[in-house]
């Protein structure tokens, strides 16, 4: 794998990450009180730097399982239940 691929997929694992992760300990104002002008779904304190570290954390964890399977050849597509194989073209 070059890193340039290395690269694009480790970002692409962020963002999934990224989306997972933030929801995790949000209260919206409508739970407590809200701030005049601001939509009562707003969350109080989004903690977004400690998601970014979060999603870095959890992304490296996973991109290193996925390069270990890869480099290693640990799975296969013939491991892959259910995953038709293509009839050989004469």
């Amino acid at each position: 794998m070059s890193v340039t691929t290395g690269l694009a997929i480790y970002f692409l694992i962020w963002w999934v990450t990224l989306f997972a992760v933030l929801p995790f300990g949000i209260r919206s104002q409508h739970e407590g009180e809200t701030t005049p002008g601001t939509d009562p779904g707003a969350p109080v304190l989004p903690r977004i730097l400690a998601k970014l570290v979060w999603t870095t954390l959890v992304s490296a964890v996973v991109f290193a399982v996925l390069y270990v399977i890869y480099a290693y050849r640990l799975i296969g597509l013939d491991d892959i239940p259910g995953l038709r194989r293509l009839p050989a073209v004469s």
